[in-house]
């Protein structure tokens, strides 16, 4: 028989489960969030260090004075960078609307 005393203590075991402790490295987001999975973290971290990287080609190109590869590098750098927004956070709703029916389905 399901007791509300059960349900809770069900409820209370996923999220102790659930629950990350490790902080993300992340450079280009404000706050970490504690319902990203590892394989989210890395491959936003792979993200950021891609779009770092370009930055850093852009400017290394702005130095030696290749204006049009400056500005096509940093054309490339920001729709990765809004895209990477965009997906991360699709990402973090869709998760959140899960847990949100992870009670009415218990």
């Amino acid at each position: 028989m399901i007791t509300r005393h059960n349900l809770a203590e069900q409820l209370r075991e996923y999220q102790i489960r659930s629950k990350h402790d490790w902080a993300t490295a992340s450079f280009f987001s404000s706050s970490t969030t504690s319902y990203t999975s590892r394989v989210d973290i890395v491959i936003f971290v792979i993200w950021e260090l891609v779009i770092l990287a370009l930055l850093v080609f852009s400017a290394v190109s702005l130095y030696i004075r290749h204006i049009r590869l400056a500005f096509i590098l940093i054309c490339i750098t920001l729709p990765l960078f809004v895209c990477m927004k965009v997906t991360k956070q699709i990402r973090l709703a869709r998760k959140k609307k899960r847990r949100m029916l992870l009670p009415l389905s218990m």
